[in-house]
């Protein structure tokens, strides 16, 4: 009888497992919040804690998965003394729930990575655990504990009575400890108080206990070893030495959400794998009866093709836009499939806010709206990190000390706000809060210290909310780890842009921000408009088009700088022309025998004259930056009707770059 391959449930153990996590996190919150705020539903939630562990705990055992197993056996054990009532849920016990949670995040990245799962984290974690359960000898009995390369060790040795009358030394003990490492003597302890006259003092009897540090990547077992032939006559003691230079945490600084959302891999608290989808049953069935439509309407073009004359030409066409119909819903069908409420990516926010709340010393609630708002998979993956930069700075920077806050006539509660809408074909993302705004003082400051602006130059509220969006640009006078070291909202900017989207923001001083983030629902297909430039052929998304028409030559005017606009609907409108943006030859030059048509490029309204109107169609859009290398302005290209190339126009860049020709 074959044995069954258990590799093959590892993806569904992994992503389970998440999910558990990212749900005893919840629960941990909520049961902080109602430590804060007494309440009846806290047994609920320790049980949801204990079952998530227990789940875990069992999968990890089940696919041989000791360190982890062994972990989270100890924690649950924990989750038991809570559950019935024999320890309580303080807020410093929650504090390392959490800090556990972390923990296990990591060694299932490393059990999926095939590294040592275990390490000093993992293991000070565990010895912890274990000692307030009162077994401080199960500290080493992970199964590869004594195999784990460590920063060091902390050792408590203290002689009996007899260990100098069996003729061991503890100077010669210390001498073997050296041969691995650098030894430090931290401290030494007086064991005989009072300190006996010199004609009573027993030369067998042990007057001394010391606290060692010794450093260095060292096994426990060559540690224990040295102590072998004194067991039973010493108390003796061996810890993980707590070295941050190294990556180690101690006890009361574990790693938070706040300190590693901003590094690369960390799953503060949602998940979203790359290689896997989970689909709802309901989106499955709507593909399987599209699939059989379209199986129908082939088998049918297949009937009129073998037997085709000129009378069934009406039937034939009837098939094709029969299957023109099937294949757009089709098409739906798959989109929706990869469709995900962006509550995933929302879900690592309250964790992320509630650890900077501690760090800052600042108290602030969140707000979240729209967690039900359907993003694109992609775009969801991609989303994370300048939500995470966003956040951020808007505790750090935007939200006052509650003091501050006070002073200025506020509730010292601060309000953060995260709320995701669709809105013409777009999602759109918005973080706001009620704090002190862009303070244009020190943005002007620094803007003229660094040349972006020149001394006394006017400036309104937009075009200074531009400032903090360059490179560089940081108001702070020292570098801290959450902000100010000139990295941050550049590279918001830049990585919405890779996702075809736009950030801006609007800020009142003294009253807050909002920035927002408008993103295409999906990366893969969109509604173009393909228009001809020359020899070449552009296509407009048509969720950016506002309207089409053609100009007289009156109704432009030049204006200072080289630009020129145009009159629509009662306003002034800036003129791009594509040819001039991307060097088309050819292109028509006279304003009224071409096509201006009007985008909307970031809130802004312009009009790109193009030579005419191909058609609009729907386009699939494929990377130019993959196949050849990134352009400004076009954000990707597709393969038109008959075979040739057309690419995808990115409006937003190509104002941005006709803004910079013109400078120039």
């Amino acid at each position: 009888m074959g044995t069954v391959d258990l590799t093959q449930f590892h993806q569904v153990f992994y992503d389970e497992s998440l999910e558990a996590l990212d749900g005893m996190e919840e629960a941990l919150l909520a049961l902080e919040h109602g430590v804060q705020n007494p309440g009846a539903d806290a047994p609920e939630r320790v049980n949801a804690i204990f079952r998530a562990a227990h789940s875990i705990k069992g999968g990890a055992a089940t696919f041989g998965f000791n360190d982890l197993a062994a972990f989270t056996h100890v924690l649950e054990s924990l989750l038991d003394e809570i559950r019935s009532n024999r320890r309580a849920a303080d807020e410093e016990m929650i504090e390392l729930l959490l800090q556990a949670g972390d923990c296990m995040r990591g060694m299932l990245t490393r059990t999926r990575a095939g590294t040592p799962v275990a390490d000093l984290t993992s293991e000070s974690l565990r010895a912890r655990f274990a000692a307030m359960l009162g077994n401080p000898a199960a500290a080493a009995a992970s199964p590869q504990a004594s195999e784990l390369p460590v920063a060091g060790w902390r050792i408590h040795f203290r002689p009996r009575a007899n260990l100098l009358r069996s003729g061991n030394d503890p100077l010669r003990m210390f001498r073997e400890l050296a041969r691995y490492g650098a030894l430090v003597v931290k401290q030494v302890q007086v064991l005989q108080q009072p300190r006996p006259a010199f004609a009573e003092l027993d030369p067998t009897a042990p007057m001394l206990a010391w606290e060692l540090e010794l450093h260095g990547d060292i096994k426990r077992r060559d540690v224990e070893g040295v102590f072998e032939w004194v067991e039973g006559d010493c108390d003796l003691a061996i810890e993980l030495l707590h070295d941050r230079r190294a990556g180690e945490v101690p006890q009361d600084a574990a790693p938070s959400a706040a300190q590693d959302a901003d590094k690369p891999g960390r799953e503060a608290g949602a998940h979203t794998d790359a290689g896997s989808i989970r689909v709802g049953i309901g989106k499955v069935d709507a593909l399987i009866d599209m699939v059989g439509e379209l199986v129908i309407t082939q088998s049918m073009l297949g009937n009129i093709g073998e037997h085709f004359s000129m009378d069934r030409l009406g039937r034939l066409q009837e098939g094709l836009a029969q299957l023109e119909r099937t294949t757009r819903e089709l098409q739906d069908s798959v989109m929706r499939i990869r469709m995900l409420p962006i509550a995933a990516v929302f879900n690592r926010f309250p964790r992320l806010v509630r650890d900077l709340e501690h760090r800052l010393g600042k108290r602030v609630r969140l707000e979240l709206r729209g967690e039900t708002t359907e993003v694109d998979k992609t775009v969801l993956e991609k989303i994370g990190d300048p939500l995470v930069h966003l956040v951020r700075n808007a505790i750090d920077h935007g939200l006052e000390t509650p003091a501050a806050r006070v002073a200025a006539g506020k509730p010292e509660t601060g309000v953060l706000r995260l709320e995701a809408r669709h809105e013409d074909g777009y999602v759109v993302v918005e973080v706001s809060d009620d704090g002190g705004g862009l303070r244009h003082g020190p943005i002007i400051a620094k803007a003229v210290e660094l040349g972006l602006v020149s001394p006394g130059q006017e400036l309104d509220d937009q075009e200074i909310a531009e400032l903090i969006f360059q490179a560089g640009f940081s108001t702070n006078k020292e570098a801290t780890d959450l902000s100010g070291r000139g990295v941050g909202m550049d590279v918001v900017r830049r990585n919405v842009r890779d996702l075809g989207g736009s950030v801006n923001v609007r800020s009142r001083e003294g009253q807050g921000s909002t920035f927002t983030i408008v993103l295409p629902l999906t990366l893969a297909i969109i509604d173009g408009l393909t228009t001809a430039v020359g020899g070449e052929r552009y296509i407009i998304p048509l969720v950016s088009i506002v309207e089409s028409l053609q100009l007289k030559a009156r109704s432009v005017r030049h204006v200072a700088g080289g630009g020129e606009v145009f009159h629509f609907r009662e306003e002034w409108l800036p003129l791009v022309r594509l040819h001039e943006v991307f060097g088309c030859a050819g292109a028509e030059t006279a304003v009224e025998r071409g096509i201006v048509v009007v985008v909307d490029a970031g809130g802004r309204r312009v009009g790109l004259l193009v030579d005419a109107l191909v058609g609009q169609q729907q386009v699939v859009i494929k990377s130019l930056e993959a196949h050849y290398q990134r352009i400004e302005g076009i954000s990707g290209a597709t393969i038109a009707n008959d075979g040739g190339v057309a690419l995808i126009v990115d409006v937003d860049g190509v104002v941005r770059a006709s803004a910079r020709r013109r400078a120039a």
